[in-house]
């Protein structure tokens, strides 16, 4: 399936200057890097970003300027994007990594398909694992280590979707199979049945 997913989105009109800017949200925990892992390789090596890179402790949810600033506007105008990507062991931001403006750039975590990034996005596909599954998924991801982070997580977590959702945004839903993936139609595009791209026999038909 992500192979079909691919044509469809490469089929997509640029929606962040020369880029299709892709988002991949879910819940923490719900397999999101996985897939957009999976996804990029099927678009022969397309970037992604990882919103882990660009959130730290001190800011959870409040990146958006920072997201804006280093992302947003230099893919705009066709330009390498530069980022400093944060550690979350050190407690500190790393040297500048390049994002370059390829025909399609993944963004992948935690409120990709938030508010304010949605009027850049091409697509957003949202994987579809209710959050006490994928937040159990995720603290056996994460060890005991993470346990502290965890319990301060789901609260913060919660906030963020109440007061800026993005399921009911999503074009496509995303649920793992036991082998490989169905990609569903999202509550946008059920509610807006003319978002579509066809491909050809292929079904789903894309965002």
């Amino acid at each position: 399936m992500p192979e079909r997913l691919a044509r469809g989105l490469r089929a997509l009109p640029p929606s962040c200057g020369p880029v299709r800017l892709v988002g991949v949200d879910g819940h923490a925990g719900s397999g999101k890097s996985t897939f957009a892992g999976h996804l990029a390789a099927a678009l022969d090596g397309a970037p992604v970003l990882h919103l882990d890179d660009i959130a730290s402790h001190d800011e959870l949810f409040d990146w958006t300027a920072r997201l804006r600033a280093e992302v947003i506007e230099p893919l705009r105008h066709g330009r390498t994007a530069y980022y400093a990507p944060y550690d979350w062991r050190a407690r500190a931001f790393g040297p500048p990594r390049p994002l370059p403006p390829a025909p399609v750039v993944l963004v992948e975590g935690v409120g990709a398909g938030r508010r304010a990034l949605r009027p850049h996005l091409a697509c957003l596909l949202w994987l579809d694992v209710p959050r006490e599954q994928a937040w159990a998924r995720g603290r056996v991801r994460d060890g005991e280590e993470q346990r502290e982070f965890w319990a301060g997580w789901v609260g913060a977590e919660r906030r963020h979707f109440t007061e800026d959702p993005s399921l009911p945004f999503a074009d496509l839903l995303v649920r793992q199979l036991r082998e490989g993936y169905e990609v569903l139609p999202g509550p946008l595009r059920t509610a807006d049945p003319h978002r579509t791209v066809t491909l050809g026999d292929d079904p789903p038909a894309m965002c």
